[in-house]
């Protein structure tokens, strides 16, 4: 390496947050200021506005769709995001339907926007310790 250049920045260290809610719609705006706040104290400012639109739909659909706690899972790891809600209800999401379609929808363009705005998504049943539930994640890969 010439002289003249500065070593390359160590990459980040790999970190992971969980905040458990309560069934309550109220819970969202506290996931959605928390969130932006984990980014902003990790130096990933650049990611809150979709990060934050992320996160408050897969909360917001395990708050609505649901009638236990949630929890909402924050991870970084090798330049990924991963933004995730557990919730207690088994059963998979709907299917996402056409971002473009639903513009005009009152509901329904949850999982159609984290389709659009992620880079990958997906769901999987969870079940420990007796209790049941399901995962709902998508991740954010850092430019």
């Amino acid at each position: 390496m010439p002289e003249n250049e500065p070593a390359p920045a160590p990459a980040p260290a790999p970190w992971e947050y969980s905040l458990s809610i309560p069934n309550d719609p109220r819970a969202v705006t506290i996931c959605r200021r928390t969130l932006r706040l984990i980014l902003t104290m990790h130096g990933l400012i650049r990611l809150a506005d979709t990060a934050e639109l992320l996160a408050t739909e897969l909360v917001a659909n395990a708050v609505l769709h649901t009638k236990g706690p949630a929890t909402l899972r924050v991870r970084w790891s090798a330049g990924v995001l991963r933004i995730g809600a557990w919730d207690a209800n088994p059963e998979p999401p709907g299917p996402p339907g056409e971002l473009a379609s639903l513009t005009d929808a009152e509901a329904g363009r949850g999982l159609a926007l984290v389709q659009a705005c992620a880079d990958v998504w997906g769901w999987q049943p969870l079940s420990r310790f007796g209790n049941r539930g399901k995962y709902v994640g998508c991740d954010l890969v850092a430019a």
